[in-house]
């Protein structure tokens, strides 16, 4: 009886858990079927597994933003951290607060809805960016790291772009897209593809492919120049005296990238790294002075302690 009543409850059990049963869908009439979509998963971050944080809570804001803004945008100091938490590249840590500007190196981007023609933007302003310009906390102006931006406006948009070196605020640049039969003659800050350029141009801010937005010659003073045009295509020397051939719809800046003095900065004093947000490494591996090491020193002038007779002068 015990028996039985035991294998009665384990069946009741059971049955209540089974749940009820969901009715199999309609078979669906022979012939082609229409694409249904799928139904949406919930992200690897939202799913209750271990692994290694998501992104967009340890990458800076502007990783994140979806929208162009020219306004700065707040940055998380990383410390030289991944999004695992894990040390990646040493030497980072502290330094001043600083925020980020968005960079459009896309020169030829047009405003929704505007067709492909020629625009023109003028410069508004021109100023050092901390993310690519780096300057102690409460130094006087002077030659940085890396390049000044500029903000640009046109139509009903404003963005910031790569200043040249002669760019003004006040200036106009011309942004077009067309390759004609005569090669433009082209001014300082104006962006044309390398078609559309004549030989021996001065360039910077290049595309490797077309509407990639510039990847080549963006460091502060650096420079390419236009080669030739063969085929369809322009070879062009960057600054490390290398060749690359690319498109001729590829899209480059007339002139030279601005902050041509960089590399005249004086640091100083180790604090000013710091500032920078560089942290010193092992004592192992600093460079000694002239103080370490052995000296190789000309010889000093032969001293004589012989007393020779004086010749009296003869009258």
């Amino acid at each position: 009886a015990m028996a039985a009543l035991g294998l009665c409850r384990a069946f009741g059990a059971l049955l209540l858990s089974a749940g009820p049963r969901r009715a199999r869908p309609p078979a669906l009439p022979p012939g082609p079927q229409p694409c249904l979509p799928e139904p949406l998963s919930a992200p690897a971050a939202c799913r209750g597994l271990g692994g290694s944080a998501p992104r967009c809570t340890t990458d800076p804001l502007w990783k994140c933003r979806a929208k162009y803004t020219v306004r700065p945008v707040g940055m998380k100091k990383t410390g030289g951290r991944d999004h695992t938490g894990r040390i990646r590249v040493r030497g980072i840590g502290g330094g001043h607060k600083r925020r980020y500007r968005m960079i459009d190196f896309q020169r030829l981007r047009y405003e929704e809805g505007a067709p492909p023609e020629p625009f023109t933007e003028k410069v508004i302003n021109v100023r050092y960016d901390p993310c690519r310009q780096v300057r102690g906390a409460g130094s006087a102006p002077g030659p940085g790291q890396s390049a000044d931006i500029a903000l640009v406006a046109g139509g009903n948009r404003k963005r910031w772009i790569i200043a040249t070196e002669n760019m003004q605020p006040g200036d106009s640049i011309t942004n077009s897209p067309h390759i004609g039969r005569m090669a433009v003659s082209a001014k300082e800050g104006d962006a044309y593809p390398l078609g559309a350029l004549p030989v021996g141009t001065l360039i910077c801010n290049l595309e490797s492919h077309p509407g990639k937005g510039a990847q080549y010659i963006r460091a502060a003073g650096t420079c390419g120049v236009l080669l030739r045009k063969v085929n369809g295509t322009a070879i062009v020397q960057l600054p490390s005296k290398r060749h690359m051939q690319v498109l001729e719809t590829c899209v480059a800046t007339v002139g030279r990238v601005s902050n041509v003095d960089h590399n005249k900065r004086v640091i100083g004093k180790a604090g000013r790294n710091r500032w920078l947000g560089k942290r010193p490494h092992t004592g192992l591996w600093h460079r000694k002075g002239g103080w370490a090491g052995r000296k190789i020193k000309p010889l000093p002038p032969m001293k004589s302690y012989v007393n020779l007779p004086r010749v009296k002068a003869v009258e």
